[in-house]
């Protein structure tokens, strides 16, 4: 078997000993009840009290990544800088702590299931046993837990997917309840997301779907320290008393976490409020430091009180899931925060631009957004809505699909290539502007093949890129298969729309901008991958503050 990292043989027991503590996150009752998010906190509140701590998620399902999985089911992929495509609950880790994440940080059970047929049919490394789901793929599952302990960490946090009672989840749950066998239970904390629901009919809040939850845990042979009970309403305290009671954990380890009106930004407030960070480093006997979250603090304090609004449109073809475009959301917020501004979305549906106008659907925006995408669906919306904002000087901001769709409504518009389009939508177009990149031509298969991850940008100095960032030289994560065709850069370039990054062999065409615009930018590459609450990526920041410039300049005007 491989060598595990930071494990070593306690000469008295036999017992492996970890010298990391690891946090394992669960959730019960019902999905979607923020265990991305509570992770995310737990790791936050944890790097703020001193700590090293490491975050990762095991997800149920059998693909090996979401990389080829509709939006609509599961929302965005979240790109990493080694270019995993993972799981969108990585993005919270990212915008929360400062978490080293890659490839090892989100596993399905389609990677752990590819992994041990890979071994077997190697022939030498299973030594001919019968494999099978314990002992070998419950090992595949902790090598992942233990892979992340390394030397410099102090904390592992380990998020399941899924809910208790579902079959896929299983492996990992039974993985996670040997892992404490290995390591000794004093290293490991088990924090469970349960829902405490209100009915109104009865008036009253009910916490029996939370002891069948805990109890369904106890049954596979976990015993949760901490229960974190999301709600719509205040627990009293004797119904505390009863969940602990029946579901064998103490009193204070019973947390109340109520839904956030606000911003999810003060979801680690709350738990502090509760005492989880004290919870967990008397538990594990953490050497830790005390508690510095002011500038949290003060985050929150600007999203609550802002001082200007500003409206913005997103123009896309997944806008009815609103978890397709989270990061760009999120991303928005963090520009908002960095004005105090609040920033109102409207999400419009490009289709219906097509079929119910611009002026209808974008009147009265102070900005337009176009986010990324893959497909034909939606894109002459996206085209008008781009001719809008470029004729209407409203600041447009352009993401990959956004970008190549920007170019297209420009060689049609200004240079008169009237069937100006990408090969993607038309195999035939007599002027393919936008074009199957070069090294893509020989791939088959979907999955992980794109260009993806950190890839390298030089920007034109005076270019709003270079005044963004105030470097020429750049860093940004990438998601695509399409490209700018350098044919008709030069046309391009004469017309108006100036390529002000590229790589740095100038082959690929990153960012372009429109001269004589207030603020029009598009870039092929996914800014919002490196977005954080405490610090807004650049380009967003310069958009909203383009966007509140104009609606300042707009209100002047009626004074």
């Amino acid at each position: 078997m491989p060598s595990r990292p930071k494990v070593q043989q306690d000469a008295g027991s036999g017992s492996k000993k970890t010298m990391a503590k690891h946090i394992f996150v669960t959730g019960g009752v019902v999905s979607s009840l923020g265990k991305g998010l509570t992770s995310a906190s737990v790791g936050m509140l944890l790097e703020r009290r001193g700590l090293r701590i490491r975050l990762q998620k095991f997800d149920p399902y059998i693909n090996v990544d979401p990389g080829t999985m509709s939006p609509y089911q599961h929302g965005e992929v979240y790109v990493l800088d080694d270019g995993a495509e993972t799981d969108l609950d990585l993005g919270h880790y990212e915008r929360f702590t400062n978490s080293l994440l890659n490839r090892d940080s989100n596993t399905t059970t389609g990677k752990i299931y590819l992994s041990v047929i890979q071994k077997e049919r190697e022939g030498s490394y299973y030594d001919g046993n019968t494999v099978q789901v314990i002992p070998h793929v419950t090992d595949e599952i902790k090598d992942m837990v233990y892979r992340l302990a390394t030397d410099d960490v102090d904390v592992v946090i380990t998020e399941i997917g899924g809910t208790i009672g579902d079959i896929e989840s299983l492996p990992f749950l039974e993985a996670i309840r040997q892992f404490a066998l290995e390591v000794g239970r004093e290293n490991c904390l088990y924090i469970h997301l349960t829902l405490v629901p209100y009915l109104k009919a009865a008036g009253e809040l009910k916490t029996k779907p939370t002891q069948h939850s805990v109890g369904q845990m106890r049954q596979i042979g976990i015993q949760p320290d901490i229960l974190i009970c999301r709600t719509e309403h205040p627990i009293p305290q004797h119904e505390k008393d009863k969940i602990a009671l029946f579901c064998n954990v103490e009193k204070k380890a019973v947390i109340e976490e109520r839904d956030k009106e606000f911003t999810i930004y003060e979801v680690p407030l709350s738990l502090v409020n509760n005492g989880l960070d004290d919870l967990i480093v008397k538990r594990l006997g953490l050497k830790a430091g005390p508690l510095d979250i002011a500038d949290w603090r003060a985050l929150v304090d600007r999203v609550k009180q802002p001082k200007h609004e500003v409206t913005i449109a997103v123009v896309g073809k997944y806008i009815k899931h609103r978890d397709a475009y989270k990061s760009v959301y999120e991303s928005l917020d963090h520009a908002g925060i960095s004005h105090r501004a609040r920033v109102l979305v409207r999400r419009v549906e490009s289709e219906d631009i097509s079929s119910q106008g611009a002026e209808a659907l974008l009147g009265g925006v102070d900005g337009i957004l176009i986010p990324g995408g893959f497909g034909m669906r939606g894109i002459e919306g996206k085209i008008e809505a781009i001719r809008y904002a470029r004729k209407q000087n409203i600041p447009f901001f352009g993401i990959c699909l956004g970008m190549q769709c920007a170019v297209i409504e420009f060689a049609r518009d200004e240079i008169g290539l009237v069937d100006a389009n990408s090969t993607e939508f038309d195999q035939d177009t007599q002027h393919p502007v936008i074009s199957l990149m070069a090294d893509q031509h020989e791939v088959n298969e979907r999955g992980g093949t794109m260009r993806l991850g950190l890839w390298p940008c030089q920007l034109q100095e005076g270019s709003l890129a270079h005044k963004a960032y105030g470097k020429l030289d750049i860093q940004e994560r990438h998601r695509h298969r399409y490209e700018v065709n350098n044919d008709y850069r030069e046309r391009l370039i004469q017309a108006g729309l100036t390529p002000t990054g590229v790589s740095p062999d100038g082959t690929l065409v990153e960012i372009v901008e429109c001269k004589d615009h207030p603020w029009f930018l598009a870039v092929q590459f996914h800014p919002e991958f490196l977005s954080k609450p405490t610090k807004s990526h650049p380009l967003f920041r310069d958009f909203i503050g383009a966007s509140l410039a104009r609606r300042q300049s707009k209100r002047a005007e009626h004074v």
